[in-house]
Formats: structure tokens, C-alpha cells, sequence
């Protein structure tokens, strides 16, 4: 009985708090989830210090691979959107059977999501990288692509099932999962790629076997457990077109933004083959690698305000939208400058981790350049984020995915090609193209969110 009254105030006690003063929710929710995706980011930056010590090719490989990737992770941070967004609005209009219909629904669409995309990927995994430009490294790329994608669903049911927890203000939980999966994988990384000479095959399979431990810690808590404030059972699901429309309303948008974000990379790849060949790709592989961990926080910030965005929209609480909104992209922003210093200054430093052995030593001038560039773009980033994660917290999906078409295609594959060709930087002008390309599109989206939420106010 204590046990079942202890569950009970822990969920009241997070509810209370999702639908609560929105810069305190931001804050709690923001830092377990910014943990969180250091971690991953950890792991992933792990593959890439242990892969470069096997020279640029293979380097250049995951560099390739990190598009494809990043698409099947955008498939699980869509759905894992959608969730988080329904369930929050549910949460806020009060509607318990609502969040637990939205739950079920986002489970069953997990599974079918991720046989499609395993078949596909699997079956044209050569094709698709010739395409994208892989050249000699080819055979490395699909050798490391198709075990990583044999075990697609992890990483997608991993997305979802921590929407579902992060939509009712559990964000620690997550968090356990997500560190046990990074300490694991970067432990067996350099056991797998040279103690066993597995190669490329070894961080694949390092990457898989870590994060099956997520996976299966998610699954005792959800269905196992049940002590979260959703629940799962045949009671609670009612089949229904509308609650599909309303997750894939976030969901598919969402994960189209990142298939454009990757289409972006397979653009900028293909410009970096033309102007310095595959070092140049393994300069922004390794480069891009330090900016992601960058950008976490403003991430984090973002995917927190999806939950108190949603039940203010839930709620009809505009003034509370409007400071989620405001305070996350200030926090982002104040952040990131910190971030972006750091990274000025010690960019020679960074640089030598990714330039430890013979083969790729000749690398270090350019990513430390690389990153002293990207400084200015660590600035603008959270504005466009922040905005992306509000229209996503209001079901308004179609628009977040219009803001990153205009940032993506309209400004950084335009400024990047103007940069690299035109004006003849080379390689360099990629760099510039993100920083100029991205922080115009980051500042349109923030604006036009600011003047969606005034409007909302005025006419409520």
C-alpha cells in the first residue's frame, strides 16, 4: 500500500510541475535531458576517436554513414515528438485516457515504422552510399551501415519510449538508460575495433549490444513496472485515425526535418568531395562531431519546452507558451556563448583528439580551423531550435519542418555553394555557408514563432 501511495506522489508531484511555472519546468526537465544527450554524444564521438586511429577512410566512412544515420534517429525523435506532444496536451486539458490512448498508439507505430526502414536500408545500403559520393570508402560504410541499421528498432523505440517518460516529467529515467548504453559502449569500442580486429564492424557492433541495456531498462519500466502516470493495457487502447493524425502531425514533420538535415549533409559531403576530397569530409566529420556536442544544450532546452509548451497549448495558457518560448531561447543562447568560447580557445586541443595516430595527424590544422569558424554559429542556433520545439509542442508540425526547409535548403545549402564555388573558399566555404545560411534561418524562425504566440494571445 506505502509502495502504491509513493508511486502516486511521484507522479502527481511530476505533473504538477510539466503543468507548473514554466522557467522552473524548463530548468528540471532541461538538465537530465542536456546529461542525457551528452551521453549519446559521448558514445558517438567515442566511435569516431577509436574509427579515426584506422586512418581517414574509415573516418570518411562514418562520415557517410552519419546522414543515413541521423534519419533513422530523426524517425525515432519524430515519433518520440509526437508522443511527448500529444501526451503533454492531453496531460494539460486533463485527459487522462487521452495520454494513455496517445501511448499505446505511439508503441504500435514504432514496430511498423521500424520494419519498413530496417528492409529498406538493409536491402539498398550500397546503392544509397554510391550515390551519396562514398567512392573508395564504400565497402567500409556499408560494412559498418548494415549491422548499425540489422538493430534500427533500438534506436527508435529508445526516441519513443523516453517521449512517452519525458511527456509526463520523467526525465531521469531516461537518463539512467541512456548513461548505462554510453559507459558500455565506450568500454567495448577499443575491445571490438582492436583488441578482436573487428575494424569498423566492431564500433558497429559496440553501438548495438550498448544499446540493447536501454532498451531493455525502458521496457521494465514502462510495461513491466508500471508505476508511470501512463499506463498500458487492452483497456486503455481505442484504435483511432485521429490519435495516429495527431502524433504523426509532429512526427512526420519532425523526422522530415531531419531527412532534410541529412539531405543537407549528403549535399555539403558532395561539395567537400569536389573541393578537397575525402579528408576534407573526415575534417567535417570529426569537426562536426565537437558542434553537435555544442548544440546539446540548446537541444535539451528544446525538447523540454515540447513538454511545458504542450500542456500550456493543452492547457490554453498562452502566457505561460509565450515564457516557455522566450526563456528557453535566452537560456540556449547564454549557454552557447560559454560553449562557443571554449571552443575557440582550445580548438587546437580538441583537434588532437581526433588526430592521435600517423594517418590522421595531418588533419589537425583543419578541424581546429573548423571549429573556431562554427564559434558563430553556436549563437544562433538555440533561436531556431527553441521555435521548432514550440510549433512541435503546439501539433503544429508542418510549420517547424517548413522553418528547417528555409534554414536548411534556402540559406545553408545556398550560402554553402556560394561560399565554396562561387567565391571560390573551397572546402572553407562550407564552414561559412553554416554559420551565414543557419544563423539567417534560426532568426526567421524565432521571429515567426514570437509573432504565432502574440497572435494566439490577441485572439484568445
Amino acid at each position: 500500500m506505502n509502495s502504491d501511495i509513493e508511486k502516486s506522489k511521484g507522479v502527481d508531484q511530476r505533473i504538477s510541475m510539466v503543468t507548473g511555472e514554466p522557467k522552473k519546468a524548463i530548468r528540471v526537465l532541461a538538465i537530465p535531458m542536456i546529461i542525457s544527450m551528452f551521453l549519446i554524444m559521448a558514445y558517438n564521438l567515442a566511435d569516431s576517436i577509436w574509427v579515426a586511429g584506422l586512418g581517414p577512410n574509415a573516418l570518411a566512412a562514418l562520415g557517410f554513414i552519419n546522414p543515413l544515420f541521423m534519419i533513422v534517429i530523426g524517425l525515432g525523435n519524430g515519433l518520440g515528438a509526437g508522443a511527448t506532444s500529444l501526451i503533454a496536451r492531453c496531460i494539460g486539458a486533463g485527459s487522462k485516457e487521452g495520454a494513455d490512448n496517445a501511448a499505446m498508439h505511439s508503441l504500435i507505430l514504432t514496430l511498423a515504422v521500424s520494419a519498413v526502414f530496417t528492409v529498406i536500408l538493409l536491402l539498398f545500403l550500397p546503392n544509397i552510399l554510391l550515390l551519396m559520393g562514398a567512392g573508395v570508402t564504400v565497402g567500409l560504410a556499408t560494412e559498418y551501415g548494415q549491422i548499425v541499421f540489422g538493430g534500427l528498432i533500438l534506436f527508435i523505440f529508445s526516441n519513443v519510449a523516453s517521449g512517452i517518460l519525458r511527456a509526463e516529467g520523467d526525465v531521469n529515467r531516461p537518463m539512467y538508460a541512456i548513461a548505462a548504453t554510453a559507459i558500455l559502449n565506450i568500454f567495448l569500442d577499443p575491445i571490438f575495433i582492436y583488441y578482436l580486429g573487428w575494424g569498423v564492424s566492431g564500433a558497429a557492433w559496440a553501438t548495438i549490444i550498448s544499446s540493447s541495456i536501454a532498451c531493455g531498462l525502458l521496457v521494465y519500466w514502462l510495461l513491466l513496472k508500471r508505476d508511470t502516470y501512463v499506463s498500458f493495457s487492452r483497456e486503455d487502447f481505442k484504435a483511432s485515425w485521429n490519435v495516429v493524425k495527431n502524433i504523426l502531425m509532429v512526427a512526420f514533420p519532425a523526422s522530415v526535418e531531419s531527412l532534410v538535415m541529412s539531405i543537407l549533409g549528403v549535399i555539403l559531403n558532395l561539395i567537400l568531395v569536389i573541393t578537397g576530397g575525402a579528408e576534407a569530409v573526415a575534417v567535417y566529420t570529426a569537426g562536426w562531431r565537437v558542434v553537435m556536442m555544442a548544440m546539446i544544450p540548446p537541444i535539451g532546452i528544446g525538447t523540454a519546452a515540447i513538454t511545458v509548451g504542450g500542456a500550456a497549448y493543452g492547457a490554453r495558457n498562452y502566457e505561460n507558451l509565450s515564457t516557455a518560448l522566450s526563456y528557453s531561447a535566452k537560456l540556449g543562447v547564454g549557454i552557447a556563448v560559454i560553449t562557443g568560447l571554449l571552443s575557440y580557445v582550445f580548438a587546437g586541443n580538441i583537434a588532437t583528439i581526433f588526430t592521435y595516430s600517423p594517418e590522421s595527424a595531418f588533419m589537425a590544422p583543419s578541424i581546429a580551423a573548423f571549429l573556431q569558424v562554427m564559434f558563430l554559429f553556436y549563437l544562433t542556433v538555440p533561436l531556431g531550435i527553441t521555435a521548432s520545439s514550440i510549433f512541435q509542442a503546439m501539433g503544429k508540425g508542418f510549420t517547424s519542418l517548413i522553418l528547417t526547409i528555409v534554414r536548411e535548403v534556402a540559406f545553408v545549402a545556398f550560402f554553402a555553394y556560394l561560399f565554396a564555388f562561387t567565391m571560390g573558399f573551397g572546402s572553407s566555404g562550407v564552414w561559412w555557408g553554416i554559420v551565414v545560411g543557419g544563423g539567417l534561418g534560426c532568426a526567421v524562425a524565432y521571429v515567426w514563432a514570437t509573432i504565432y504566440i502574440r497572435r494566439l494571445k490577441k485572439n484568445y
